[in-house]
């Protein structure tokens, strides 16, 4: 027993994968003087911290997909809030949708104030360091948000994987995690949700393959290495011209991350990941549009915003849009005479 205490969280999803809000979180993630990198190795090495993390996103309070994040200070003054987030499976680097989710309640709560209509800057410290959720507001309402990531870059292309499907050639890219990217048709398999099974075991071959080879070491920060996800792509229709301007890209896409969870989003670290690959090989530039797609239909929108250099590499800053919506509060309570504490998860 690490808990007894109920614990009040703040539910949204992004695209429809789901976003749990911990405004009061554990206190050993919340105390003074440290970054919010550090504050993830607190949380990582905790057994309070892990423990309501576990309550919070196993059965029968979440499931095998559930992700969210605890609300943490920032660095400095230059930020609004930090954020630590968590899957089944620990804390990862980096969450785009987390960060549309995040600005989105941070406006609409009035956490940080906007005007009725136009565009606020919610500046958010996560341990792959800051990015700014710009929330555009109408009528009062927010309308949508768009997530301005780390730089991201490629970090090895045309890396073979021997999987149970056969070998299959993959990229690798930094968004804020390391993604490995691959056609969904390189496994003999397409981005839809009937297929989601067997898209999880080749990611988990994958992911394991490459990590076992130190195949995605970060250059800088060994806090960041390790292949996070694999992005499965799928051509939705021919680049054609964008009204205003470039080139429309419609893709589909499915990202499989940590161990096994699936992204209903298109994924915002992964489309960054994706931008840069599709940078890397010409096919998107300033001017152009990534309309990315999720195996459940819902869309965002990325664009280059500028183009930049980090580690030696050639890189992009990325902006992506997408919409988040609440979907309620709720208040978790802990029955010490309950033998399944703090949640398990089947998958």
């Amino acid at each position: 027993m690490r808990s007894t205490g109920p614990v009040e969280t703040i539910d949204w999803h992004t695209g429809g994968e789901p976003f749990r809000i911990v405004p009061d979180s554990p206190a050993e993630v919340t105390v003074d003087g440290l970054t919010v990198a550090e504050r993830r190795l607190v949380a990582i090495e905790s057994e309070e911290v892990q423990w309501v993390r576990r309550l919070l996103c196993g059965e029968p309070r979440g499931h095998a997909d559930m992700y969210g994040g605890f609300l943490v200070p920032p660095d400095d003054d230059g930020a609004h809030l930090g954020v630590l987030f968590w899957h089944k499976d620990g804390f990862s680097t980096a969450c785009g949708h987390g960060t549309i989710a995040l600005g989105a309640w941070a406006v609409a709560s009035g956490r940080v104030p906007a005007p009725a209509d136009g565009v606020t800057d919610v500046v958010v410290d996560v341990p792959s360091g800051r990015v700014t959720a710009s929330v555009r507001t109408g009528g009062g309402r927010v309308e949508d948000v768009t997530f301005t990531n780390v730089a991201a870059y490629v970090h090895a292309r045309g890396v073979e994987v021997a999987t149970s499907l056969g070998t299959v050639t993959v990229d690798i890219a930094f968004g804020g995690a390391m993604y490995a990217v691959l056609p969904a048709a390189a496994a003999g398999l397409r981005v839809r949700p009937r297929d989601v099974a067997q898209l999880i075991g080749v990611a988990r071959e994958i992911r394991d393959e490459l990590n076992a080879a130190r195949a995605a070491d970060h250059p800088a920060d060994a806090r960041l290495s390790g292949v996070y996800g694999t992005v499965f792509t799928e051509e939705v229709s021919p680049p054609r011209p964008r009204a205003g301007g470039g080139r429309l890209l419609h893709q589909r896409n499915i990202t499989v991350f940590a161990d096994g969870a699936v992204d209903r989003s298109p994924c915002g670290s992964g489309t960054s990941a994706r931008a840069a690959l599709l940078a890397g090989a010409g096919e998107l530039g300033p001017g152009d549009e990534l309309r990315h797609e999720s195996v459940v239909g819902s869309l965002f929108r990325a664009r280059i915003t500028r183009e930049t250099t980090v580690h030696g590499k050639p890189a992009v800053i990325t902006a992506v849009t997408g919409t988040a919506h609440a979907v309620g509060t709720c208040r978790f309570t802990v029955d010490p005479r309950d033998a399944l504490l703090p949640g398990f998860v089947l998958r």
